[in-house]
């Protein structure tokens, strides 16, 4: 049987495409709020990217009051993420989630590693045009939930709890606040 994942253009098999997500998106609260049809698939490592936060044309996000999560080519680095698999009909909603229209991220293809070696073609998003910012304590909060979530390893995890954040203090929108907190309290269930 031949593998439906590996065929065709950035991990499209017919219904369904594979996209590799670094940043507020490994979070399955965070990207089942606009793409719904998203399923686990893994957790990869994307080679030679390294994560960086910025903010589009020097503007600060106005949802998460800081730089962004982006990669760019950086020979000998790695970023890990999670590869969910979404139904096409969640393309345009993802597209729109990540700015793709108003020029923010541009969609780009990548060939990510799984824990178990298996190589995939992946969408992902690169930021263009940006000027490299701290992400706020919010923003950090939810990729770093989402890389424990998903069990990303170890020593990405202190990576990531590492990173420096700004020093807002006020609240991010409304429906990612709840999501933190909903998130927060599942921990403190666990």
């Amino acid at each position: 049987m031949a593998n439906s994942d590996c065929d065709g253009h950035a991990g499209e098999d017919g219904e369904n495409f594979l996209y590799f997500a670094y940043g507020s998106n490994l979070l399955t609260e965070r990207i089942h709020h606009r793409n719904p049809s998203a399923t686990f698939y893994g957790v990869a490592r994307l080679q030679d990217f390294k994560l960086d936060f910025g903010n589009f044309q020097g503007k600060t996000s106005q949802r998460w009051h800081g730089g962004i999560a982006t990669i760019f080519q950086s020979p000998g680095d790695e970023v890990w993420g999670v590869v969910w698999k979404l139904n096409k009909s969640n393309l345009n909603s993802l597209d729109e989630q990540e700015g793709v229209e108003s020029g923010v991220y541009v969609v780009i293809e990548v060939k990510v590693s799984t824990q178990e070696g298996k190589q995939l073609t992946c969408r992902s998003y690169l930021m263009t045009n940006y000027e490299s910012a701290p992400p706020s304590p919010q923003y950090k909060k939810v990729i770093c939930l989402g890389a424990k979530e998903n069990g990303l390893p170890l020593e990405y995890q202190e990576k990531l709890k590492a990173i420096e954040p700004n020093d807002y203090k006020g609240k991010v929108s409304e429906e990612m606040e709840e999501i933190i907190n909903q998130e927060e309290q599942k921990l403190c269930r666990t």
